[in-house]
Order: structure tokens, then C-alpha cells, then sequence
């Protein structure tokens, strides 16, 4: 049995993120923001190319040429802001490109023992075993061979500096091969592909005027724009500004916003376009300190309310400070069909009633599981399980912990991280079928959220088998809590000590000490009445 990890708060978030719609545009003003999108666009392309080409040979000087270079065809914050995307872009690519090197080295790890086992040779528990047949294992030698020609192309990438990126998405590219199937015209796909590598962000500056100077928003909601050199002919406003008609008002945390523009707090603003629903939207984004956590012991002091994060559910169980179940099992459905917008709403509406749930209960902590299915979804490992590595890879774990860790913050509700393992297995096997009543019906995933709150809590997850009832409450006291916690074996049934005392047990109550209702079935209700009258 691996070693478990303690449990601990999470941290709180450390930004926020508004959107709403730029109402009431003419036709006039989308043409002049796609122009302004396009002209940045392209320069950003050229310089993230430049940042590319430099690789590790990127140094402060080189940045400023690239940003001085910029400045005259667009304006010194206009620079700022797309070499630090480009820098970005290049260290976000080489976070994956180490990702992809790790993946490629566990997938040939798996490959390799495999190869080396007899066939027909059977797994173990945590090793895989042989393959089937020799046709299989000739398949998977040469996808062997290929990872390495992977790993080994990769390797080179990562000690030369080299990355692929391409703006406006690499699946999007690839949908241009595939209209017919992507159910698009060659004109739809052109305009989603324009839309996605324009550049319309300008990064907040504190001491300036609302926060912004390029993309400016005043507390009332208008919008202006710091058109670039090229293109400050078509401002509508005084100093080379284009002002938009329209106000925006952000109803989530449109408070928080406020107080930072009139406060002259720096403020990033982003304008994108939807080509899908043909809107233009503004995102605007800050930094705030970041939440300080409370205690773990804080945390456990009302009690926790365990979750078990499932493929198609919010399974929820409410344990007071003691470990003890209080109430029925809740279930909190999504639906992670369809687009990434849809899927994103299913998790916002199943989180917020895990909230609402959690608050009404009186708790302050919500424990869940510190997942990470990365190097458990591999074709390699896994093997013929198609349908299983589907469903861990449906699981969307790092947004639905992002998304809880978020939206319980804002609610004053801190979330307790702890280490996944056993939980489902020894939630199943020690909590499942105790819980049940003729009314109620607990599921495994159910007996996982009550040994998520347990380990949370500091309690342990496994409990000891109680004997029959008739024998719950004899003179030596309830049996499930007479082991101390350093007792080993205390999870199982304890054999009785033999002796010639009254009520005791006879010298082979240890052969049947695991079962604990065997006095109760035909044969051994009538040894145990001779036994006791011959005493």
C-alpha cells in the first residue's frame, strides 16, 4: 500500500476574469475593430516568429529591438503587449513540448515491459502483463519503434530552442483539410480563422487613467480605443482614440471593476470576436491578492462535505466533526456533450449547487480529490480499454477544480485537497452497504465522498467489521472501538482470547474469527447452548 499524502487547504484564487457584449455596433465600427485586429495581428505573427527563431538565445536586448521595431508601427504599448504574448506563447509551448517528452517516456516504459513479458504472461497488480498474441506484439514493437523516433525528434526540439506554434490553433488548421466534415464552407472557416489570430489585448498599467491607456473604460462603461499609427485616420475621437457607441456593464463583480478603474488600478482588457453568433465581446481581467487560506483545523471545525468527482456527476456527502454521515447523499448532474461553452455552463450550474448545498449545511471546508489523470489515460496502459480511457479522459478534473476553488472562494468556503487514494475502493467495501436503508440506496461513488470527508477530517477511512447485534453492547463494550488507533489489524474482526470465564469463547474461535454471524446460522447455535451449559 502506497504511502497517503496529507490533506490540505488549496489556495484561492489569484485573478478574475469579466465579459460582456459590445452592444449597439454599427457597421462602420466592427470594420474599423476588425482592421485595428488584423493590422496587430500580423505583427504579432512576425514577432512571435522572431521569438521563435531566437530560442535560447533570447535575452533582454533582443527583446527590446523586437519591441522598438513595434513601436513605430503601432504605438510602445501596443509593443509591450504583443512581445510579452509572443514570450508567453513560446513559454507556454515549451511547458508542453516537456509535457509531450514525459508522456512519450511513460508510453515507452509500459511498451517495453510489456515486450519483455512471455505471451499470455498475466498482470499483476500494478504491472501489466504479456501480450496476447504474436501478431499483437509485433503491432505494438513497431509503435515502440515510433514512439522513439518521437521521443528522440522531441528530445532534439527541446535542447535546440525549437517549438511549433501556430497562431489561430493547430486543430483549426487542420479543420481547413476537413470542411465536409466539420460541416463548413471554405468562407465560414475563413472567417473563424481571421477572427482567431487577431490581436485586440492591451495589458492594465496602475497609475494611469482608468487603469488603462490603450484600451480605455470609464466607470460609466464606454469604451475607447488607441488606434495604431498606421491607422489613426479613422478616429472618431481627440489624440488618435476611436470611441466606441456602446456602454458595457458587467454584471458579475461589475463592484469589484469599478473600484479598481476609478481607483486608477491597472485593468487588462481583450476584444474578440465571435464568429459563430457574430458578437463582439470585451474581457476584462485583473490581479488581486491572493485569498489567504484558513487552517486545516479551522476548516474541520463544522464538520466537511465530501465530494467524488465523477464523469457525469457531483457525488456529496455531509460529515460532521466526528467523521459520522449526517443526512442523505446528494447528487449534483452535468452533461459534458457538446461544445466547450455548454460544458463549461454544466460545470458552473452543478458547482453552484454543491455550493448552495454546502452552505445550507453550515460548513466552511469542501473536500475533494487532489486528481490528475495524466499519465493514466495512455493507450499503453490501458490497452484494449477504449471505453476507459474515454471516460477518464471526459473527467474534466483541472477545470472542475479551478471552477470549485473559484466560485467556493467568493462564497467564503474553502476547499480541502487530499490524496485519492483507496478512496473509491474502501468507500465501496466499508460505507456503501452500512448506509443503506430500505429508503435509501448509496452507490459506490457515494461511499467515496464519506471517505473523502473522513480523510479531510483527519479520521480514518476503513472501519472495523461490527459483530451481530444481539452482541453490540456485552459488558467488554462495543467491539469496533476497543482497538487503540495503533493497533494493528484494528479495521478487521478481533478473535476472542480463549479461557475458561464465563461467556467465553472456546480455544478455535480464532479459525472463525472473521465470521462474525457464524453462532447465528443452523449447526452452531446448538454447540454454543452445550458449551454453555456445560459450564
Amino acid at each position: 500500500m502506497r504511502p497517503v499524502a496529507a490533506p490540505f487547504v488549496a489556495t484561492g484564487p489569484s485573478g478574475v476574469a469579466v465579459r460582456d457584449r459590445l452592444k449597439h455596433l454599427t457597421p462602420a465600427d466592427a470594420h474599423v475593430l476588425a482592421l485595428i485586429g488584423q493590422h496587430l495581428g500580423g505583427l504579432a505573427s512576425a514577432d512571435l516568429q522572431a521569438r521563435c527563431r531566437d530560442g535560447h538565445e533570447h535575452d533582454a536586448d533582443r527583446w527590446a529591438a523586437r519591441k522598438r521595431s513595434l513601436t513605430g508601427v503601432s504605438s510602445s504599448r501596443w509593443a509591450g503587449a504583443i512581445t510579452r504574448a509572443s514570450h508567453d506563447q513560446w513559454a507556454l509551448a515549451r511547458r508542453n513540448l516537456d509535457a509531450h517528452i514525459r508522456a512519450l517516456e511513460a508510453g515507452m516504459a509500459i511498451l517495453g515491459h510489456r515486450l519483455a513479458q512471455p505471451l499470455g504472461q498475466p498482470g499483476a497488480k500494478h504491472a501489466p502483463g504479456g501480450y496476447r498474441s504474436r501478431q499483437e506484439w509485433f503491432g505494438k514493437s513497431r509503435r515502440l519503434a515510433m514512439l522513439r523516433d518521437r521521443h528522440t525528434a522531441a528530445v532534439k526540439d527541446w535542447r535546440d530552442g525549437r517549438v511549433r506554434v501556430v497562431r489561430g490553433g493547430r486543430r483549426l488548421a487542420n479543420t481547413r483539410h476537413h470542411l465536409d466534415q466539420a460541416g463548413l464552407t471554405e468562407a465560414q472557416w475563413r472567417q473563424r480563422w481571421q477572427a482567431a489570430r487577431r490581436f485586440l489585448s492591451a495589458d492594465g498599467e496602475t497609475g494611469k487613467r482608468y487603469g488603462n491607456e490603450t484600451i480605455r473604460v470609464t466607470p460609466d462603461g464606454q469604451v475607447s480605443i488607441k488606434l495604431p499609427v498606421p491607422l489613426a485616420h479613422l478616429a472618431n475621437t481627440a489624440h488618435g482614440r476611436y470611441t466606441l457607441p456602446g456602454r458595457v456593464v458587467f454584471a458579475h463583480r461589475g463592484a469589484g471593476w469599478r473600484d479598481r478603474v476609478e481607483a486608477n488600478l491597472a485593468v487588462a482588457y481583450r476584444i474578440h470576436y465571435d464568429p459563430q453568433r457574430g458578437r463582439w465581446y470585451l474581457t476584462a481581467s485583473w490581479q488581486q491578492p491572493q485569498v489567504q487560506t484558513i487552517p486545516l483545523a479551522a476548516a474541520r471545525a463544522a464538520g466537511m462535505v465530501g465530494v467524488d468527482m465523477n464523469a457525469d456527476h457531483l457525488a456529496a456527502w455531509l460529515l460532521d466533526v466526528h467523521g459520522n454521515p449526517v443526512g442523505d447523499p446528494r447528487r449534483f448532474g452535468y452533461d459534458l456533450s457538446g461544445g466547450a461553452d455548454r460544458r463549461d455552463a454544466q460545470i458552473r450550474h452543478a458547482i453552484t449547487g454543491l455550493l448552495h448545498y454546502a452552505k445550507r449545511a453550515g460548513v466552511t471546508a469542501i473536500a475533494v480529490e487532489d486528481l490528475d489523470f495524466t499519465g493514466e489515460k495512455s493507450r499503453e496502459k490501458h490497452g484494449r480499454r477504449r471505453r476507459f480511457r474515454q471516460l477518464i479522459s471526459g473527467m474534466p478534473t483541472g477545470r472542475l477544480k479551478a471552477r470549485l476553488v473559484s466560485m467556493a472562494a467568493a462564497v467564503g468556503l474553502a476547499v480541502v485537497a487530499v490524496d485519492p487514494a483507496y478512496t473509491s475502493k474502501w468507500g465501496a467495501e466499508h460505507w456503501q452497504q452500512p448506509m443503506a436503508t430500505p429508503r435509501r440506496k448509496p452507490t459506490r461513488h457515494d461511499g467515496a465522498a464519506i471517505a473523502i470527508a473522513r480523510r479531510a477530517l483527519g479520521h480514518r477511512i476503513r472501519r472495523r467489521t461490527p459483530p451481530p447485534r444481539d452482541d453490540q453492547s456485552d459488558r467488554c463494550g462495543h467491539r469496533s472501538v476497543q482497538a487503540r488507533p495503533g493497533v494493528p489489524g484494528r479495521e478487521g474482526p478481533r478473535p476472542g482470547a480463549p479461557g475458561s470465564r464465563t461467556r467465553c469463547a472456546p480455544p478455535d474461535t480464532a479459525v472463525k474469527a472473521g465470521d462474525q454471524r457464524a453462532q447465528h446460522r443452523s449447526g452452531h447455535t446448538a454447540a454454543h447452548t452445550q458449551l454453555m451449559h456445560s459450564h
